[in-house]
């Protein structure tokens, strides 16, 4: 028995691992500074952990309430009605939650190039067809709705990552606004903020009071330091929220997941020193690496440093994890997590040390 045609699905290509990484080569796993997957280096929220520990005896039962204290507190922090946040396994949850809702074998998609590999992956999985518009090295990986009207053709859905990953860039909020006016109505403009809380620049969130086709993707992965735990939110258009209903997997956000996260939204304290240092991290990449790199808006920095393969495998073994970005079609570029200021310092002094050999 065979599947049916997967060749073209690129897989995900993750970070590697510190106890991969550790086993791989022989090294002390504590020793080890993993920054290869845009995770939080100051780890989950207190509130969060405390949280885990007091719902363990409740995954007996499913999570009906957590789940509908989680929306509410997500909703009040968005100033947004109940029915129009849509909380997912993980932000790529909320992508196959839009593909259930809107796309067909007819449709088509526009991907970021380079981007998130699921976007793709998803749309494929819901039988469209994929499209992709460039972010372009030459251009400093500048994100315009030109540079995506030029090649949309009446797309179901358009995917933008702001803050983008892995370059960091994005998209200034007047340009998705002219993106979406721009495009068909019948076109969905999902803003990707999987990276919101590292930047200065606003949410897109108002113009989903305004308009049908913008919705804004979230996750509780990144400042918030729950990555293991998959939990991720979509905020949508009151006109169609109620579409969440008929597409959501019966309590697809476990017990455990819900109670973490709505007690992280409640740390303040957690994400501002997550915010906090990760804006000191890229300062201090951008002064102090020996290899060119971009500004970013997300919580990891870009920079080119030739063959990124090499480089990657060089500091790996001498305990820095950092991500090739070959994957990503940038073989000449690795992306860094920013971690505590201490590992920081140490993944730049090894880069540096490897880039000088």
């Amino acid at each position: 028995m065979q599947t049916r045609d997967l060749s073209a699905h690129i897989p995900y290509s993750a970070g590697r691992g510190v106890e991969e990484v550790a086993r791989d080569l022989g090294l002390d796993p504590d020793g080890l500074v993993k920054l290869s997957s845009n995770e939080n280096a100051f780890g989950p929220s207190p509130a969060a952990v405390e949280a885990v520990h007091e719902t363990a005896d409740q995954i007996h039962t499913y999570p009906k309430a957590a789940h509908t204290d989680l929306t509410d507190a997500i909703a009040e922090k968005w100033e947004i009605d109940f029915a129009q946040v849509w909380p997912t396994v993980g932000g790529d949850g909320l992508l196959d939650y839009f593909g259930r809702a809107f796309l067909t074998e007819e449709d088509r998609v526009l991907a970021p190039d380079p981007g998130f590999a699921y976007y793709p992956m998803s749309a494929r999985y819901h039988g469209a067809a994929v499209d992709q518009y460039r972010i372009e090295k030459e251009t400093g990986f500048e994100q315009s709705a030109d540079s995506i009207l030029d090649v949309y053709d009446d797309h179901r859905i358009i995917y933008v990552t702001t803050p983008h990953n892995p370059t960091g860039s994005e998209m200034p909020l007047d340009e998705i606004e002219r993106l979406a006016a721009e495009t068909s109505e019948e076109t969905l403009v999902v803003v990707d903020e999987a990276y919101g809380e590292f930047t200065d620049q606003p949410s897109a969130r108002p113009l989903v009071d305004d308009r049908e086709d913008i919705a804004i993707l979230r996750t509780f992965s990144k400042a918030y330091g729950l990555a293991g735990l998959r939990v991720g939110y979509g905020l949508v258009p009151a006109e169609w929220a109620d579409a969440y209903e008929r597409i959501n997997t019966p309590f697809a956000v476990n017990t455990v997941a819900c109670k973490a996260a709505y007690a992280a939204l409640s740390d303040d304290e957690h994400v501002e020193a997550t915010v906090e240092t990760t804006k000191w991290a890229r300062e201090y990449m951008h002064d102090h690496l020996d290899a060119p790199t971009w500004e970013s808006g997300g919580n990891f920095v870009l920079a080119e440093v030739g063959d990124a393969s090499a480089v990657a495998d060089a500091t790996q073994r001498e305990g820095v994890i950092i991500r090739d970005c070959s994957s990503f079609g940038l073989p000449a570029c690795v992306r860094i997590t920013c971690g505590t200021r201490e590992g920081t310092r140490r993944a730049v002094e090894i880069i540096n040390e490897v880039l000088a050999e």
